[in-house]
């Protein structure tokens, strides 16, 4: 299985997702954690199945939020890049 390392404006991302979703619904933020935690389950299980969408890094697209995983494959690391919006800058997180 392959070692997961978060970019820090990664977790950042996802932490203040989870903060708006709640704050939209009570619950809602931990039903985006829990879609986005099995989501980096499977990446880290199968982290070469998404295609590549910029030189290395590849995107998983959560199914309920209008979110990607923006992650790159060395060896046996998952780096996740970012955690995005579909519809907000999308090119944002490339110098990461």
């Amino acid at each position: 299985m392959a070692k997961l390392i978060y970019a820090e404006e990664a977790k950042a991302e996802l932490l203040a997702a989870a903060r708006y979703y709640e704050n939209c619904k009570p619950g809602l933020g931990q039903a985006f954690l829990l879609e986005a935690a099995t989501a980096i389950d499977v990446i880290v299980a199968r982290p070469h199945r998404w295609r590549k969408i910029k030189g290395r890094f590849r995107r998983y697209l959560l199914r309920q939020f209008p979110y990607g995983i923006i992650y790159a494959v060395d060896g046996e690391e998952v780096f996740v890049a970012a955690v995005m919006h579909q519809k907000r800058k999308p090119e944002y997180w490339q110098d990461r």
